[in-house]
């Protein structure tokens, strides 16, 4: 069987946490942190730390479909932060820090308004915004955030696992 190999976009605050979560599962190729969604290119941290960019802190998730789906993805990326803040992520507040799935096709939207709709269901107020990925790029943070938590030999502080599927 001949790999797959897709990626998908999360934001779910600091992306060091997103990033350590993903990078733990089979099937995930790779799991990089950058930028997405605002009007600057090839922004730099201190840009969007700014606030005024736009920019989401993202995670690319690079994934093998035969091992692993865009579903299951997701439902981990909805356990690993709380889609229920509005104006940050834990102790990270500001826009760059908001809840997103910036999606590839109406396949991924589907699937994500499902699994939002679920956790309604389910009593979490949702606040993540489902963006289309589509001309809208991805620029790749500075080496320094790629696998912080591994680099330095420490866990997550505002990212947590919580079954909710």
């Amino acid at each position: 069987m001949t790999s797959n190999i897709k990626n998908a976009y999360f934001a779910g605050g600091c992306f060091w946490g997103v990033e350590y979560y993903f990078e733990k599962l089979e099937g995930v190729q790779s799991a990089i942190s950058g930028y997405m969604g605002g009007h600057l290119n090839n922004p730099t941290y201190k840009d969007i730390c700014s606030g005024t960019t736009g920019h989401f802190e993202v995670v690319q998730v690079n994934y093998d479909e035969n091992i692993i789906t865009f579903e299951e993805l997701t439902k981990l990326f909805f356990e690993i932060h709380d889609p229920t803040q509005k104006n940050g992520q834990g102790p990270d507040i500001g826009t760059q820090y908001l809840s997103a799935i910036f999606y590839n096709d109406d396949e991924e939207l589907k699937i994500s308004k499902e699994l939002i709709q679920t956790l309604k269901k389910r009593g979490y107020d949702v606040v993540t915004q489902l963006i289309s990925a589509q001309n809208t790029p991805f620029f790749e943070a500075e080496d320094y955030h790629q696998d912080y938590y591994f680099v330095h030999n420490k866990v997550p502080y505002c990212h947590s696992y919580i079954k909710k599927f």
